[in-house]
């Protein structure tokens, strides 16, 4: 890998580590205000509907600048939505901000992988990036869960600057210097990212003609016979394990009988898995061969179903470990196939915020049609019985499609085309 590649994984892990980390200080402070209990979920509801709103912009801001300013400016728009805590705007707004900042982010993050790699390098980056940023998410919500503990916000709160006092009273707000502090970490390295000396079409600044030139890019990418079914897995795979978080919790409560604080460990679990499976297919995989790993994505549903036979803790770990690993697995080579095609048919950033606005409409919409079971009053083990066949039922469906396109002909001789 390319120096540069080791900075941007770097700065994706501290500011990853401080997302996660503040989404756990965001729910205490609404705990302390003493909020309803259905408010907490909508942290990443209004965290992820940036994604979606604002997909036909960030991909033009991510190709206007080179992708290390990029970063930087969205790690700052972080920065700030944390900061409005500090003057007392409501968390959801606060966090929502936090949202923008990481939508305009993450067309930057993937998209400069392309201009700094060469194709065959794209499988193991992206391993390298997911396995790095799980990690940062099982990192940054132990971070949270310790900043909002009793004995720690209290020794935050004892500790003084020589010379400056700083207007700090409640752990949250202790709580919150830290996680700027790992923001600001992930600012610095921002700055040494190389420029790779890409350079796009002007972008358009009307709303209206950046909003057709998404819609164009959104087209072309579904059209493509390798774009549209890597598309199809990716968004599969972030609306699945998005809802998944929340039938294990629920699993967890009821099968066995887990308070909340124990079952969330549960969640790190298949975080482990997924670190797993995608450094292993960053190791294995090769972009030519990406497409002959979908077969996984089957047998991770319908390992998943095989939860409702597990009722001991012992159990659960090894199964959720395995469901993480074959998660990793299968889209990590898909994800590093879509970003090839996009720098082929696009560009970087654009195709991106196409993959971000499909992948996060697929979050809200199944984490919707989990709810509607849930107040329907279904059960958990037939909530599960149908995630997980509705799993492997889609990703059989996606590898017809994929036959059916080779019928017509070889679109495996597309990968590792070089931009139109």
């Amino acid at each position: 890998m390319r120096r540069g590649f080791y900075t941007i994984m770097a700065a994706q892990f501290f500011s990853s580590l401080a997302d996660n980390a503040l989404l756990i200080a965001s729910m205490a402070l609404l705990v302390s205000m003493q909020s309803p209990s259905w408010m907490p979920p909508l942290l990443k509801f209004f965290f992820a509907v940036s994604y979606v709103l604002l997909a036909a912009f960030v991909g033009a801001f991510a190709d206007a600048l080179p992708k290390g300013k990029v970063m930087f400016i969205t790690n700052m728009i972080k920065v700030l939505g944390c900061a409005l805590m500090f003057f007392h705007v409501h968390p959801l707004i606060a966090y929502a901000l936090v949202g923008f900042g990481a939508a305009a982010y993450s067309p930057a993050k993937y998209g400069i992988l392309t201009e700094l790699l060469p194709p065959e390098k794209l499988v193991a980056a992206n391993g390298w990036i997911e396995g790095l940023t799980v990690t940062s998410i099982i990192l940054g919500t132990v971070l949270g869960g310790a900043l909002v503990t009793p004995h720690i916000s209290a020794t935050l709160l004892n500790f003084d600057f020589p010379v400056v006092d700083f207007p700090i009273n409640t752990p949250t707000e202790a709580a919150l210097c830290v996680i700027t502090f790992f923001y600001g970490l992930a600012a610095l390295f921002n700055l040494r990212i190389p420029d790779t000396g890409a350079r796009y079409a002007h972008q358009k600044p009307h709303p209206v003609q950046l909003v057709c030139d998404f819609s164009h890019c959104f087209v072309t990418l579904w059209k493509d016979k390798l774009g549209q079914i890597s598309l199809a897995v990716t968004t599969l795979f972030w609306g699945a394990g998005a809802t998944l978080q929340f039938i294990v919790l629920k699993w967890a409560e009821e099968s066995l009988q887990m308070p909340l604080n124990k079952a969330a460990v549960l969640q790190g679990v298949v975080a482990i898995g997924i670190a797993i499976g995608a450094v292993a297919a960053a190791k294995f995989v090769p972009l030519k061969k990406s497409l002959a790993v979908m077969p996984m994505g089957i047998a991770m549903g319908l390992v998943v179903t095989t939860m409702i036979f597990v009722h001991s803790v012992w159990l659960a770990y090894p199964l959720l470990v395995l469901v993480g690993a074959l998660a990793g697995f299968f889209v990590v080579p898909m994800n590093a196939l879509l970003q090839h095609r996009g720098h082929v048919l696009m560009s970087a950033g654009h195709s991106v915020a196409v993959q971000n606005f499909n992948e996060n409409l697929s979050v809200l919409i199944m984490l919707g049609l989990y709810a509607l079971m849930i107040y329907l009053d279904l059960n958990i083990q037939a909530v599960i019985v149908i995630f997980g066949l509705f799993v492997a039922s889609t990703m059989f469906i996606v590898m017809r499609k994929h036959s059916a396109n080779q019928r017509q002909f070889d679109s495996l001789a597309l990968i590792g085309e070089h931009k139109h």
